[in-house]
């Protein structure tokens, strides 16, 4: 079990006419992943969901709150004693193409790490040969191949899936993929996302999802939590399938408004929730974060922060003053 509570991250901002400037990249989140589970992070390019996964990889530090890996509180240990634990925390990027040394082969590449591993563990050096065979058939790929070449002469998919199979040559306890699809040919992205699956399934590894896609969050972990985050706060937080058939804050409302029809896919309804302006991070808005941009706001909402909490009538958390169901998903086609 992963959990954080009030996760604060603020970056200054480099150059220009706004050189200096604080950017809050996370205001206060919290978050619970349980082993084996999944979980989305879902939200517009900018609100802070990329930053998120990577201080839960350990890539990253936070300013504030508290990250507790299995019962035992990051803050407590300094930073080489941190590193058995997010070491079972794998990061897959979103970009296959410069996630890999184009100067390595994929053998190169899979056995540095499984040379380390044989050291600590005293295995031999035909162990991290026939492991490398394994992981690279486990995601799906020839090893016979695959492990001569070098990146440039695989597919994209292809990259993708060597991606994954050197997260897994630690033995991890949690995927985190970071827009693992985005720029993948769209041909090519069901057969990531169903591998993503299946390693949850066979491994039992728990998967963290960030994307701004609604669809493959849901296609990932229909029995997840997913979270939706917009400037850096949580919106609104519940069960994959609540939220995206039964939204009740207008953020939701808007990003799933968004949704092509397409045959076995959610629809827009017929009043789809349109932000009224776009979004302008020079703001320091007092109230409601999304105040600016919402067409229901209020006076309240202006000069009030909402924040995450259940309300009477809707089995999910969210952070708004006038939560609503506005059925702007229709039922879904065929």
């Amino acid at each position: 079990m992963i959990t954080g509570t009030g996760i604060t991250r603020t970056f200054k901002q480099r150059g220009g006419v706004l050189a200096g400037r604080e950017v809050k990249a996370l205001r206060g989140v919290d978050f619970a992943i349980p082993k084996g589970g999944a979980a989305s992070f879902i939200g517009e390019s900018g609100c802070g969901k990329t930053t998120l996964g990577r201080i839960i990889a350990g890539l990253e530090g936070y300013d504030a709150g508290e990250i507790v890996i299995d019962g035992t509180a990051m803050s407590s240990l300094r930073h080489r004693q941190r590193q058995p634990y997010f070491r079972r925390i794998q990061m897959i990027h979103q970009d296959p193409y410069s996630a890999l040394n184009p100067t390595r082969t994929i053998h190169q590449t899979l056995d540095a790490p499984l040379s380390l591993r044989a050291k600590q563990t005293g295995r031999s050096r035909a162990w991290t040969d026939e492991r490398a065979g394994e992981l690279l058939a486990l995601v799906g790929l020839d090893p016979g191949y695959v492990l001569p070449r070098y990146p440039h002469q695989l597919s994209g998919g292809m990259r993708q899936r060597v991606v994954i199979a050197r997260a897994l040559t630690v033995d991890p306890e949690m995927l985190v993929a970071d827009e693992a699809v985005s720029m993948i040919d769209v041909s090519l992205r069901l057969g990531i996302l169903a591998l993503l699956k299946d390693l949850r399934e066979r491994l039992g590894v728990s998967v963290l999802f960030i994307t701004h896609d609604v669809a493959t969050a849901r296609y990932i972990g229909d029995d997840g939590e997913l979270y939706v985050i917009y400037r850096g706060q949580v919106v609104e937080r519940g069960h994959v399938e609540t939220i995206i058939a039964d939204p009740v804050h207008p953020y939701t409302q808007s990003l799933l408004s968004a949704i092509p029809v397409l045959h076995g896919l959610e629809k827009p309804g017929e009043q789809p929730v349109v932000p009224t302006e776009a979004l302008n991070e020079s703001h320091h808005d007092a109230g409601c974060l999304f105040a600016r941009r919402c067409p229901f706001r209020t006076d309240r909402c202006e000069n009030e922060l909402p924040l995450l909490g259940r309300g009477e009538g809707f089995p999910q958390e969210y952070a708004c003053f006038h939560p609503e169901r506005r059925d702007v998903i229709a039922t879904p086609i065929g």
